[in-house]
């Protein structure tokens, strides 16, 4: 694995079980892996409420965020997996709340369920930290990786 691969822990005990991690951020790019509304006591937050939960995932992904050295305002793409899609107004309220003036790119999907039932809502968030459209370093890797692919025969 390259040395620029930092794995973020959110201290689950199914995270070397299953072979995963909150967040993993490689370079400058970070993802956030399905966050769910869990309480630092492991139980559900907002049980019955969208909105809470919501908020609840957010603050988790912030946390990794910040782990991996960046925070809320370098999400570029955020992903809302709902069990009801009836949910999708005070789950998209909360998501507007704090990525109102950020504007990532947004999914909302409904889905049919998660390992905890309880569960309304799980995010996913990408983010890349210190990328601006006239960065070198960002234009010469976009360059090498377009040299690296294999030809079509």
């Amino acid at each position: 694995m390259s040395n620029d691969r930092k794995l973020v822990s959110s201290g689950s005990p199914y995270e070397p079980i299953i072979g995963f991690s909150r967040a993993v951020r490689v370079g400058r790019f970070i993802a956030v892996g399905g966050t769910a509304p869990i309480g630092p006591d492991g139980k559900t937050v907002g049980v019955g409420d969208p909105a809470a939960q919501t908020r609840r995932c957010i603050e988790i992904i912030e946390k990794a965020l910040k782990d991996a050295g960046a925070s809320l305002e370098n999400v570029v793409r955020t992903r809302t997996f709902l069990t009801d899609i009836s949910h999708w107004e005070a789950s998209g309220r909360v998501h507007g709340e704090i990525f109102g003036s950020i504007r990532p790119v947004s999914t909302m999907v409904q889905v049919t369920g998660f390992i905890e039932p309880e569960w309304l809502v799980e995010i996913e968030a990408d983010a890349v930290n210190g990328v601006s459209e006239g960065d070198d370093d960002w234009q010469n890797a976009w360059a090498a990786s377009k040299n690296k692919r294999t030809p079509q025969i």
